[in-house]
C-alpha cells in the first residue's frame, strides 16, 4: 500500500485558486454556470439560531396552483375509477360451455393479470402526483470556513484511460474552498503513470494494492470494487477530514462544486449531499435518450426525497460526512453500493443529537460526466441498476419497517418500486397477449367505447402531469420546452432488461456486470448479443399475433397492444441497424480533449481555454467542437 502526498503539498484555500480567464474565442454550447445555481443564490444562515436545512416548495412557486392541484387530484382519481370499473364482477368472463376444461383457469389468470397491470399504472400515477405535491429544493447556504475536505475519485488501470482521470483531477485541483482541501486519486493498480500524474498535478495518491485486509473476497473491503477502494481510503486517511466529496472518474466537477454542496453540513444531522447526473458526451442518440430517461428521478423523485430528509445516495456526484459514514461501517457491499449505503445511513441516528441522519438533494448541476454511448453499454447499465434495486428489496428493505419513520419508508417504497413495477408490467403484458391471442383466454368482457373513454382520459392526465413537470428539468443539454419523449421511449425499451434482472434476482442467479466503458472505449453493438433479451420477447409477441390470426382470436384491442409491444421490442434493433457506423471511439473522443501530461501549477492554477470547463463546452462556429 502506498499513500503518496504530492511534492510541496500544502493546504489550499479559495484565496489561491485564481480566476478563470475570459474565453473570447468560443462561447459554451451549454450553460453549465446557470445550471450550477438552480437552487438559488447562496445565503448566510442566522447566526443567532441553530442552523437547519430550509427548503422551498416547487408547487408553492407555481403561479397557477389551482389548476395544478386539480390535475394532481384528477389524474390518480380517474385512474382509480378506471381500475374499479374494469374489475367489476359483472365484467368478469363467464363460460357456460368452455371449449376446453382449462379455459376457465386461464380466464382467471388473465383477469388477475389485467387487474395487476392497471393497478401498477395507478401506483405510477399516484407516485408521480405525490412527488409533484411534495417536491422541494434546499435553500443554499455559504459553507463554514475551515472544513477539512478530501476530494476523491478512483482509477482502475486497464479499465479506464489515464487521460480521463487526468481531466477530472485537473478540474478538482481548481475547486474553490475556504479551508483544507486535498485531492486524492484512489488507484486500484498502483500504476506508475498515475503516480507520476498525481505528482505533477499536486494530488495525493492512494492504493490498496498488496494489502490483504483491504482486498477480501466479500464485505466492505471486497477486492476490485469501488466501495472496497473507498473503504480502504476511509480506514487509512478518513480521520484527517470532516467531509469527503467525490465524483466518478468520468465526471468533471465545476469550480463551485464545494461552495454549493458543503453549506448544508452546517446542519449537524446532514449525513450526505447529492447532485444530479448529466452526460457531457451529448452526441449520440443513446446518450441523449439515456440522460432524458433520468428526468423524473433527478427533477422530481429526488426533490420529493427532500421532504422526508431522505434523497437517495448517488455515487456519481456527492459529499459525505465522514463520521456518519464510519458509524454505519463505510460504503456497503452491494451491486449498487450507493443505494444500499444511503438506506443504512437513513436508518441510523446521529449520536450527538439523537436524531436520524438525513440527506439533501441539490438540483445544482455540479459535475458533468459521460453516459453510455452504445446500446450494449446502456442495457448493461440498466441491468446493473435494476438488479441492484432488486437486491436492496430482497436484503435490506424489510429492515426499514420499525427503523424508518413512515414518511421515509413511503419515500423509499415509491423510489424502489419503479424497476419491479416496470418489469412485472412487461411480463404480465407478454403473458396476457400469449393467453388471449394464443390460447383464447379472456379475463374481462367490457364495452370498448366506455373503456376507450376512461383509458384515454386517464392516460391524457398522466401524460399531462409528466409534461407539466418538465419545467423542473435540471438537464443543461435538453432544449427548453422539450417533451422528454426520448426518455419515455428509453424506459419502455428497457422494460425487457428489467424483466430479465427481476427473474435473475428471484431465482438467485449470479450476475457478472461489466463497468460501463469510459473515455475512448465503448462496447460494440451486435444484433444477437446486445438485443438477445429483446429477441425473446419478439418471439413471444410475434408468435402471439400469428397464433391469434390463425386461431381466430384476433380482437382488435389485443392485436393493437401486442403490435405496440412488438414495435417497442424491435425498435432498438432497427435504430441500431439504421444508424451510421461510428468509428472506434467512444464518449471521450475529441469534443474537449484533455492533455494529461500538462502540469497544473497549484500556486497559480489558472486554467487554459481547453481546461476551463467540462468537455461539453464546445465552441460556436466550429461545428460544436473546439478547433
Amino acid at each position: 500500500m502506498t499513500s503518496t502526498p504530492p511534492p510541496g503539498a500544502r493546504h489550499r484555500s479559495g484565496s489561491t485558486t485564481g480566476a478563470f480567464r475570459t474565453i473570447r474565442s468560443a462561447l459554451p454550447r451549454y450553460d453549465y454556470e446557470h445550471h450550477s445555481r438552480l437552487a438559488g443564490p447562496l445565503t448566510r444562515p442566522d447566526p443567532d439560531r441553530p442552523y437547519r436545512v430550509r427548503h422551498r416548495s416547487l408547487l408553492a412557486q407555481e403561479p397557477h396552483r389551482v389548476r395544478v392541484t386539480l390535475m394532481l387530484v384528477a389524474a390518480p382519481l380517474l385512474s382509480l375509477v378506471l381500475l374499479a370499473w374494469l374489475m367489476q364482477p359483472a365484467h368478469w368472463t363467464e363460460r357456460d360451455h368452455p371449449a376446453h376444461p382449462w379455459l376457465p383457469f386461464l380466464d382467471a389468470v388473465m383477469l388477475v393479470s389485467i387487474g395487476l397491470i392497471e393497478l401498477f399504472r395507478c401506483l405510477n400515477v399516484l407516485s408521480n402526483a405525490h412527488a409533484t405535491l411534495v417536491a422541494r429544493d434546499p435553500v443554499p447556504v455559504v459553507p463554514e470556513s475551515g472544513t477539512r475536505v478530501a476530494f476523491l475519485t478512483t482509477f482502475v488501470p486497464g479499465k479506464e484511460p489515464l487521460e480521463l482521470a487526468a481531466r477530472t483531477l485537473r478540474a478538482a485541483v481548481r475547486l474553490r474552498h475556504r479551508g483544507v482541501m486535498h485531492v486524492w486519486l484512489l488507484d486500484e493498480g498502483d500504476d506508475p503513470e498515475a503516480k507520476a500524474l498525481c505528482a505533477r498535478l499536486g494530488v495525493h495518491h492512494f492504493t490498496r494494492r498488496g494489502v490483504e485486509r483491504w482486498n477480501r473476497p466479500s464485505g466492505p473491503h471486497r477486492a476490485r470494487t469501488k466501495h472496497g477502494n473507498y473503504n480502504a481510503w476511509l480506514q487509512a486517511h478518513g480521520g484527517a477530514y470532516d467531509v469527503f466529496a467525490s465524483v466518478d472518474t468520468d465526471h468533471v466537477p465545476l469550480p463551485n462544486y464545494l461552495e454549493r454542496m458543503l453549506g448544508y453540513f452546517r446542519d449537524p444531522d446532514v449525513g450526505f449531499v447529492v447532485g444530479p447526473q448529466v452526460y457531457g458526451n451529448y452526441d449520440t442518440f443513446v446518450t441523449k435518450a439515456a440522460e432524458s430517461q433520468q428526468f423524473l428521478f433527478h427533477a422530481l423523485i429526488q426533490r420529493a426525497g427532500n421532504r422526508y430528509g431522505a434523497p437517495m445516495f448517488v455515487g456519481t456526484c456527492n459529499a459525505v460526512r465522514i463520521s456518519a459514514l464510519k458509524q454505519i461501517g463505510g460504503l456497503h457491499d452491494s451491486i449498487t453500493e450507493d443505494m444500499a449505503t444511503g438506506f443504512e445511513m437513513h436508518r441510523a441516528r446521529n449520536p450527538a443529537t439523537g436524531r436520524r441522519w438525513k440527506s439533501v438533494y441539490t438540483p445544482d448541476v455540479l459535475a458533468v460526466g459521460e453516459g453510455p454511448a452504445s446500446w450494449t453499454d446502456f442495457f448493461s447499465q440498466q441491468l446493473r441498476w435494476s438488479r441492484g434495486t432488486y437486491e436492496t428489496i430482497l436484503t435490506q428493505y424489510w429492515k426499514g419497517f420499525g427503523s424508518l419513520p413512515p414518511g421515509r419508508l413511503l419515500n423509499y417504497t415509491l423510489l424502489i418500486a419503479f424497476y419491479p413495477l416496470s418489469a412485472l408490467n412487461w411480463i404480465l403484458a407478454a403473458l396476457s397477449c400469449a393467453l388471449f391471442l394464443g390460447l383464447g383466454a379472456s379475463g374481462v368482457n367490457i364495452d370498448p367505447v366506455v373503456w376507450l373513454m376512461l383509458y384515454g382520459n386517464a392516460s391524457a392526465l398522466q401524460i399531462g402531469l409528466y409534461l407539466w413537470n418538465r419545467r423542473h428539468n435540471v438537464s443543461p443539454h435538453e432544449p427548453e420546452g422539450s417533451g422528454g419523449v426520448a426518455g419515455m421511449v428509453m424506459s419502455a425499451l428497457s422494460a425487457p432488461v428489467y424483466a430479465r434482472a427481476l427473474l435473475d434476482a428471484v431465482l438467485r442467479r449470479p450476475s457478472r456486470f461489466v463497468v460501463t466503458p469510459k473515455g475512448a472505449a465503448h462496447s460494440p453493438d451486435t444484433p444477437f448479443g446486445t438485443f438477445r433479451v429483446h429477441w425473446f420477447f419478439v418471439l413471444v409477441f410475434g408468435g402471439s399475433i400469428a397464433a391469434g390470426i390463425v386461431r381466430g382470436h384476433s380482437h382488435p384491442a389485443m392485436l393493437t397492444w401486442a403490435g405496440l409491444a412488438l414495435l417497442i421490442t424491435l425498435s432498438p434493433v432497427a435504430v441500431r441497424l439504421c444508424s451510421p457506423r461510428r468509428p472506434g471511439t467512444g464518449p471521450g473522443r475529441e469534443a474537449h480533449p484533455a492533455n494529461p501530461t500538462t502540469p497544473a501549477n497549484p500556486a497559480n492554477p489558472v486554467p487554459s481555454a481547453r481546461d476551463a470547463a467540462p468537455r461539453a463546452y464546445a465552441g460556436h462556429g466550429t461545428g460544436g467542437r473546439e478547433a
